[in-house]
Parts: C-alpha cells; sequence; structure tokens
C-alpha cells in the first residue's frame, strides 16, 4: 500500500481512481462497508482504491479540548486500511490553509487536478470544505461537470445499533469491550513500540512494557485482563493499565502490560494489546506499597479471567 503525504506529493500517476474521504477512526464495520464498495468499483474499472484522511483529525485542530479520544492511532489505522486491501492513502495535513479552502476548491485542487477519481464514494452524512459548506448534491454537480461519478453510502447497522466511531467510544468509555468488538468487527486492540520507562514496574516485581500514546488520550482507561501479539508468533497473556498513572503523577497517558511468563528484552518491538476484560478504573493509592498489593491483585484477577475464559 502506498502512502502519499500531502497535496504537493500527488505525482501524475496517482491520476485516476476510486476514492473515499473521512477520519476512518476505528476502520469500523460502517467503514469497511465503504472500504468494501470502493474496491468493488476499483476492481470494475481496473484503477487503484484510494482512502483520503486527515492527520491531525480536523476538529483536533479547530477545537482540541473538544476533539473526541482517537479508537486509532495513525499507524494503526494505515495496518487496518492496509489489511482491508486498499491500495493508497492520501493523509492531508490539516491546518489553516486545509481548513479555509472553500468546498468548490477543495473537489477541483484534489479530486480533479490532484487525483483525477473516476468514481467517488461518500458515507451518507459526509460534509467537508470551509464551514462543512459541500455536501453530497455539491459532490453530485462537480462530478458531473468534471467527468466523475458519487456514489453515497447507507448506514451500517449492526443488531439495531447504528455503527459509529461514537458508539465505539462510548463503550470503550464504559468498559463494553464486547459491543465495541462487535462494532469494529474485531477486539479493540492498541498496537506501539516498547519505550524506556521509569523501570517502576520492576522496581515492584511486576515488570512492565511501556507504550507511549503520543499525547492523545486513549479510547478508554483503567486496568483490564490483556492479550499480546508480536513476540517470537507467540500469544501472551498479561494485565494492562492505560491512562495517566495518577500514584507517580504521570502527565502523559502511557500503555504499561504486565505480560506473564514472559522475560525478554523488549524494547523497540511492536507489540499489539489485545482488551479482554475490565478489571477495575485507575486509581490514586497512597504509597508504592498500596499500589504493589493492588498490582498483585490485578494479576490475581486478570489470571482468574483467562482460566475461565480458556475452559
Amino acid at each position: 500500500m502506498e502512502i502519499i503525504r500531502g497535496l504537493y506529493n500527488l505525482r501524475d500517476y496517482h491520476r485516476g481512481c476510486v476514492a473515499t474521504i473521512g477520519n476512518f477512526d476505528g476502520v469500523h464495520l460502517g467503514h469497511q462497508q465503504v472500504l468494501s464498495l470502493v474496491r468493488q468499483q476499483a476492481g470494475e474499472r481496473q484503477l487503484p482504491s484510494t482512502v483520503i484522511l486527515f492527520e491531525p483529525q480536523p476538529l483536533e485542530f479547530v477545537a482540541p479540548d473538544k476533539a473526541p479520544r482517537r479508537i486509532t492511532r495513525f499507524r494503526e489505522k494505515i495496518r487496518l486500511l492496509h489489511a482491508q486491501g486498499i491500495d493508497r492513502v492520501v493523509c492531508l495535513p490539516f491546518n489553516a490553509g486545509l481548513q479555509n479552502l472553500t468546498a468548490q476548491t477543495f473537489i477541483q485542487r484534489l479530486l480533479v487536478d490532484g487525483l483525477g477519481v473516476a468514481h467517488f464514494v461518500v458515507g451518507d452524512d459526509f460534509r467537508f470544505g470551509r464551514q462543512r459548506q459541500g455536501d453530497f448534491a455539491l459532490l453530485q454537480d462537480a462530478g458531473a461537470a468534471n467527468g466523475f461519478s458519487v456514489q453515497s453510502t447507507p448506514s451500517c447497522c449492526y443488531a439495531g445499533v447504528r455503527v459509529s466511531s461514537t458508539a465505539i467510544r462510548q463503550a470503550l468509555q464504559s468498559h463494553d469491550l464486547a459491543t465495541a468488538a462487535k462494532l469494529l468487527g474485531r477486539p479493540f486492540d492498541i498496537t506501539g513500540k516498547v519505550a524506556k520507562g521509569r523501570q517502576l514496574g520492576r522496581t515492584l516485581g511486576v515488570p512492565t512494557a511501556n507504550i507511549r500514546l503520543q499525547n492523545k488520550q486513549p479510547a478508554l482507561q483503567g486496568v483490564y485482563a490483556t492479550r499480546v501479539f508480536g513476540w517470537q508468533d507467540r500469544i501472551y497473556e498479561g494485565v494492562a493499565n492505560i491512562g495517566y498513572r495518577p500514584t507517580i503523577a504521570g502527565l502523559k497517558p502511557q500503555l504499561e502490560v504486565h505480560i506473564f511468563d514472559l522475560q525478554a528484552d523488549l524494547y523497540g518491538c511492536q507489540l499489539r494489546v489485545e482488551f479482554c476484560h475490565f478489571i477495575r478504573a485507575e486509581q490514586k493509592f497512597a504509597d508504592l506499597s498500596a499500589l504493589q498489593q493492588q498490582i498483585n491483585q490485578d494479576i490475581a484477577a486478570a489470571k482468574a479471567f483467562f482460566a475461565v475464559a480458556e475452559n
């Protein structure tokens, strides 16, 4: 899969494609429905399938205090789009210049001049351009004038629930991992590189693999039983804390996972941590001794969960 960063990196050979656009946060069942249609239309026309993304996501730039918690970070999103069989991703840096483009200019610069789109697939609620003035009707008019077709996709529902990033965030924030997994089409997980931390876990006798979350608020917080992938083709069980580590006055969100039955140097390794069961909310303890005691209880709770789950 080819990743193209910014309009200025588009080349003549990128012209001619079937495309869609959006945040694709979570790459959930609704997104997968859109992507399936893009692949189908691209195959019929023998053209590349293309996804247009924004980074940061628009609301993270316009109103960062009101921006929703991310379900998937950029790297994870790319991995999931690749797994969906997409040929190209165009990542547009969302900034003041892009924010102030009129809908008509956006269409001309990106869809017509930049990508030479042959067919454009959008969700039924898609809005774009300055002050969100662009809509499906405007896209249809532009397509008729510039030789591309436009197709809208209906909402995707699962068990009577409209599949959306908002619904998944709500499920994750209430620790309803089962509902989140159904709407995502897979268990919720986080992938990241193991970085050096303060090695406090090692001091407490429970070494952890630390994955920094790039200052993005995680979609869920607390202590969870987890499965860990990415080391020597094995699946490991563990217990993880995701959040701000209030006992040690942590300022940035971090994922810390203690992996059972594994002693290895994991620094720099890419791990995928799958969240299986909520144990408790993150909390501040009076001292490290109290924290250590609680961690031991969390480990016991996670092992008890897996013992039941595997029988």
